[in-house]
């Protein structure tokens, strides 16, 4: 039996993750929509064997992720424009030969069958290497750019994503693996009783007919999803292979972890099936000072405005502008908010550590919550280490705080630390993304219907 090893996603939007990554001194901003630099930074996480690429998305401007309307737009996030992520991984494809690409596409503004195509040809383009990040969608702006007169409720966008995954994977079924034969003699291009129709008729969608796309090669690109609060976890037990989670210390990560993985049994899931995968924020160099340093030039480079912009988002949309900056965090708990998961989190954050509102955007602009990590590759690694072997973590999504210069300090210190442990491949074990994450394989739900019924 091989040895159990660490799963790495690398989270590397363009512009960087911390706040002001884009003004660190190597960071290439002006290249933040140049397929050439983006193309630059897949073949770097490719060379350090990362699993994939991860991308978020959001489909309006956020204007609350480091940039501001009234302030003439001070400061810059690839939450405010940025690369569709199908689209960009589609070209990156052609270029890379072993990287797996994760993209986040939201199951309450999009529509199945459209979905199910874009994805169902991304993972064709890429010889198996899709996934997508599903996502309910958080912005309430997001609903003025498709017609909505008010975004969902956070029930009814996940009631919605359950029936939405379930009809995407009945599209990725349309066709069994072997229904193109491609037989010239008799001119018989497919066999069409390998054909299904989803005939889907629910409380949010209609879809009839079958996809126009062949089956997948990976049979679904891999599911990867986020959600923190119940009804995120319940959708992760039922649906997700990889989730992308945002703890800050073992107790927290490890309950996360065996909640969801305990769900799973009743969906006839096994422990395995699903990579459990917190965000981390590494500074690293060859001294502690040093990484210290790195840490401190970019909290350095952190405009008040951007700063604020971040909190805002967290704190319920509350404008902390009128709050003395370095004075205690304000009670924001005793305004009527109902917060989520994440908003909840940074909250405790602050009262936990005493923080003043420059201190916590300080805490959180390296990776919005996420686990930072600073210090040598050693004292790093050990970190790591001890989340992967005491049931906090199958691996990490990597978010380097900086571009390029973060995610080359990662694969320069890290990956050899992580090999010499031990801890993760010298070579990528497959070609297809699920080769590589240890996931199986998902058999036609047709087929095997009709297997069932003639067994019995």
């Amino acid at each position: 039996m091989s040895k159990r090893q660490i799963k790495l996603g690398a989270f590397i939007p363009t512009t960087s993750q911390h706040a002001a990554g884009w003004r660190h001194p190597q960071s290439r901003p002006h290249d933040h929509l140049s397929i050439d630099y983006a193309i630059e930074l897949a073949k770097t996480a490719e060379k350090g064997l990362f699993d994939a690429y991860f991308l978020a998305d959001g489909l309006s401007v956020n204007w609350s992720h480091g940039a501001s309307k009234s302030k003439q737009s001070i400061g810059y996030s690839d939450k405010v424009v940025g690369f569709e992520p199908v689209t960009l991984f589609a070209a990156i494809a052609a270029v890379t030969k072993n990287i797996g690409f994760i993209a986040t596409a939201s199951t309450t503004y999009e529509e199945p069958y459209l979905l199910a195509r874009k994805f169902a040809s991304l993972d064709h383009i890429s010889k198996g290497r899709a996934a997508w990040n599903v996502v309910t969608t958080i912005s309430a702006d997001t609903a003025r750019n498709f017609g909505f007169s008010a975004h969902p409720d956070a029930k009814v966008r996940y009631e919605r994503a359950d029936e939405f995954i379930e009809v995407t994977q009945k599209l990725w079924d349309s066709w069994e693996d072997d229904a193109f034969i491609y037989n010239k003699e008799s001119g018989q291009f497919f066999d069409a009783s390998k054909q299904h129709e989803p005939l889907h008729t629910g409380k949010y969608f209609n879809v009839q007919g079958s996809l126009n796309v062949p089956r997948p090669p990976q049979g679904y690109p891999v599911i990867v999803q986020a959600g923190q609060s119940e009804d995120g976890r319940e959708l992760a037990a039922k649906y997700a292979e990889v989730i992308f989670t945002a703890q800050q210390n073992l107790d927290d990560a490890q309950a996360f972890y065996r909640d969801v993985k305990a769900r799973l049994s009743k969906y006839g899931r096994h422990a395995d099936d699903l990579k459990i995968m917190p965000g981390v924020s590494i500074f690293v160099a060859k001294t502690e000072q040093e990484a210290q340093e790195k840490y401190q030039l970019l909290n350095s480079l952190i405009h008040p405005d951007v700063g604020l912009g971040l909190l805002s988002g967290l704190a319920g949309h509350i404008d902390l502008s009128k709050f003395d900056l370095d004075a205690p965090f304000p009670k924001l708990e005793e305004a009527d908010i109902n917060f989520s998961s994440r908003q909840q989190m940074m909250i405790e954050i602050a009262q936990k550590h005493h923080f003043s509102i420059r201190q916590l955007y300080e805490y959180i602009a390296s990776a919005r919550g996420h686990w930072t990590l600073i210090g040598t590759p050693e004292q790093v690694v050990d970190q790591l280490q001890n989340w992967f072997e005491n049931e906090a973590a199958d691996g990490f999504n990597v978010l380097p705080p900086s571009t390029p210069a973060g995610l080359n300090d990662f694969v320069e210190f890290i990956v050899p630390e992580l090999q010499r442990r031990g801890l993760f491949r010298t070579a990528y074990e497959g070609s297809t993304l699920r080769e590589n994450l240890g996931l199986k394989r998902p058999e036609n739900q047709y087929v095997l219907a009709r297997q069932q019924a003639q067994a019995s």
